[in-house]
């Protein structure tokens, strides 16, 4: 297939935004202006709300005939959301589908940078999968970190050049623009993993493939990652980020488990040996830092660890 691009910015890719939604009708609100605020047009929006109840739009919001809400109080996941969405976008002809999680408002340049970086960088000889901005953490101002698979483990990184574009496995599902033509040539996001390491899977499993996946740091966008704790170790600011007890489960189960199906080798042995490195630590910095549900959260971190060495995935917490 060929996956040429030209050679300077074209204004005619057609261009689908998606967004997972669930319980937080403020920051869908935010999520839906930033997108439509762009200075490259989006031409169609859809919304999987997964929330018991729908999520009530906006007046302005209402009345657009470019937005599409599904609503599925059964809640599919981020996972079962992205597999619809990338289905819609295949069957509806769009160039690309730019993905994204509420909690997310990209500045009103960033598509418009996104789609600069790949026109100038693609080609048959450099076939891109995703395209993917800064994303900031709006509560601490720190980048999130994009990721590469180091044989047993994946690890957050920054480049050394903060200004070019550079490559990873794994951006962030928030604000990735995929090209679908890339993604047509594997299987959609594993729903699965319902809520964490959808990114991680997705991005590493196009990179095998054959695409490049690509960070832009001049299109930037905000990002609610967490519930950010500082402390000062050694004279320096450490930010954790704490969760609730389903989300630790669905972190300890879905990184233990796809972190061990791409090791190979001997590093299947130091994959366990890290997780449950990692696995003492977080419970360590729970029993430390957190506040509220300690033995709960715990339990939910040993689980999730057992359930992911036994490949146990679903919607299960």
């Amino acid at each position: 297939m060929n996956f040429s691009a030209p050679n300077q910015f074209s204004d005619s890719f057609l261009v689908a935004a998606y967004i997972t939604a669930y319980e937080d009708g403020e920051a869908l609100h935010a999520c839906i202006s930033a997108i439509q605020a762009q200075s490259y047009p989006v031409q169609q929006i859809l919304v999987v709300d997964n929330s018991p109840q729908a999520l009530p739009l906006s007046p302005s919001h209402q009345s657009e005939p470019s937005l599409l809400v599904w609503h599925h109080p059964e809640n599919l996941g981020i996972a079962g959301g992205l597999e619809m969405a990338f289905n819609w976008a295949a069957a509806q002809g769009f160039d690309f589908l730019w993905t994204f999680d509420q909690d997310s408002t990209p500045a009103s340049d960033c598509l418009a940078l996104l789609l600069e970086a790949y026109s100038h960088l693609a080609g048959e000889d450099y076939p891109i999968g995703i395209v993917a901005p800064t994303a900031i953490d709006t509560r601490t101002g720190e980048i999130v970190k994009p990721s590469l698979f180091l044989g047993d483990r994946f690890w957050g990184f920054l480049p050394p050049n903060p200004t070019a574009p550079y490559e990873c496995d794994a951006p962030i599902t928030s604000g990735s623009l995929v090209q679908m033509q890339a993604a047509q040539q594997i299987p959609p996001p594993d729903r699965q993993l319902f809520i964490d390491g959808i990114d991680l899977d997705y991005g590493l499993r196009l990179r095998k493939a054959g695409f490049h996946n690509i960070v832009v740091p001049a299109a930037q966008m905000y990002h609610r990652f967490g519930i950010p704790f500082q402390i000062e170790l050694l004279g320096r600011k450490k930010a954790f980020q704490l969760y609730p007890p389903l989300r630790y489960y669905y972190i300890c189960r879905n990184q233990t488990y796809l972190e061990l199906i791409h090791s190979q080798g001997r590093h299947k042995l130091t994959c366990i040996l890290r997780r449950i490195k990692y696995l003492i630590m977080t419970i360590l910095k729970i029993l430390v830092f957190d506040s509220g549900s300690e033995i709960e959260k715990v339990r939910a971190c040993i689980v999730g660890t057992y359930h992911g060495f036994a490949g146990k995935l679903g919607k299960r917490w």
